[in-house]
């Protein structure tokens, strides 16, 4: 039988063995964290030790922190145009600008109605365009829409770019802006502190960092306004700003996994650039077209293409081969689309088609890189033989 070899850690990230023993030793605790009986109490206190230890990993104070299903739900309660400075003192936000390369969940407008979302465009290299954003951002404020909220993620989730974002949040802050940045690629694998980008609003996902599924958090900084609407309405879980009984196991898990993830993030981001490079100087030897290679990207990430060479069939035959990769984003269900990242890079489309994505993480070896550089070589090799395309 085939092994098996584990490259999208972008798409989700194995569970680190500490997360799992901690959401086993959660599941035997006793007790609703919002009642007041000693039960209810002693997983309370579990909640916010994790709590606690998301907020350090992101320079955030717990009190910020609020817990969701996930990443998509965080994008979703951000996304929302009533904010509150202070108690009964309301700040409308009438317009969402979002960059062309977000994830979907952020393209899709969260709660504002699509008449009221502005895409702004990227460059070649995969960044956002800010000579574009700043001139739509004082469009908006010579337009009486003052108050923009603008999503931008902090690394591309396909390409692996990191965006500007310290420079975004002057934009942003200038016009009387809010700032919201989709962190869940950066988060655990190089520095975030939300205070030093300047964001108001970050969403990060439990899953991406060895943590465990169903889980992630909105974060915000101390100086920002609070959203004023929950996005789920009921109870008074998450200090009224999300309803429903927590994700006691899960949310320790994510904890225990965030500082996981900060204890070893150096090394292991040097460890994973190495392995990068390692692949990016091997696929250089065929005709691979590496994107977003000339400016800053996260240290796991790789996204290529050959001419010619579909990525629906490299993903099957490197599968055969026992070789877990993706063709960009994991939240098409389980399809081979058409990269919207690299359409709005302006990439040809013979190229967007066959790009394949290679994340990743802190436990891959040398060996696994070298075994899939023979296997794509003998992709490739095929190709050059057969012109209409590899053999399924």
């Amino acid at each position: 039988m085939i092994g098996r070899t584990y490259l999208d850690w972008n798409a989700t990230a194995p569970l680190r063995p500490q997360a799992r023993a901690a959401v086993v030793a959660a599941l035997d605790e006793l007790g609703n964290p919002s009642s007041v009986h000693r039960e209810g109490r002693t997983v309370r206190r579990l909640v916010e030790q994790a709590r606690e230890r998301v907020a350090a990993l992101v320079g955030a104070e717990p009190r910020n922190v609020v817990f969701t299903s996930g990443a998509t739900e965080a994008n979703m309660l951000a996304l929302t145009s009533a904010y509150e400075i202070a108690k009964d003192k309301p700040r409308r936000c009438e317009r969402l600008v979002v960059s062309a390369i977000e994830h979907p969940s952020v393209r899709s407008g969260g709660r504002f109605a699509p008449a009221q979302v502005d895409e702004c465009a990227a460059t070649a290299e995969g960044l956002i365009d800010l000579s574009a954003l700043e001139r739509r951002l004082t469009e908006l404020k010579w337009q009486g829409a003052p108050s923009p909220l603008v999503s931008l993620m902090a690394a591309n989730n396909e390409t692996g770019v990191v965006q500007p974002i310290r420079e975004t949040a002057a934009m942003v802050h200038a016009v009387g802006g809010l700032l919201h940045v989709d962190a869940v690629q950066v988060v655990g694998r190089i520095p975030f502190d939300i205070n030093e980008v300047n964001a108001d609003l970050i969403s990060i996902s439990a899953h991406k960092m060895g943590g465990p599924m169903g889980v992630g958090a909105l974060v915000r900084r101390a100086s920002a306004p609070n959203i004023v609407e929950s996005l789920i309405k009921g109870g008074g879980q998450e200090r009224g700003a999300r309803a429903g009984t927590e994700n006691v196991p899960g949310i320790v898990g994510f904890g225990v996994a965030a500082a996981a993830a900060m204890e070893a993030m150096a090394a292991d981001a040097q460890h994973m650039r190495v392995l990068r490079d390692r692949l990016e100087a091997g696929l250089k030897r065929g005709p691979a077209v590496i994107f977003g290679e000339s400016v800053e990207r996260l240290p796991n990430t790789s996204l290529f293409a050959v001419p010619g060479l579909k990525a629906e069939t490299a993903l099957i035959n490197l599968d055969l081969d026992g070789f877990a990769v993706s063709s960009g984003s994991a939240c098409s269900s389980g399809k081979v689309t058409a990269s919207h990242v690299l359409a709005a890079m302006g990439i040809a489309p013979g190229l967007i088609s066959g790009a394949i994505r290679v994340s990743i993480g802190p436990t891959t070896s040398e060996n696994e890189i070298d075994l899939f550089l023979e296997a794509w070589m003998k992709l490739v090799a095929g190709l050059s033989r057969d012109k209409g395309g590899l053999a399924a």
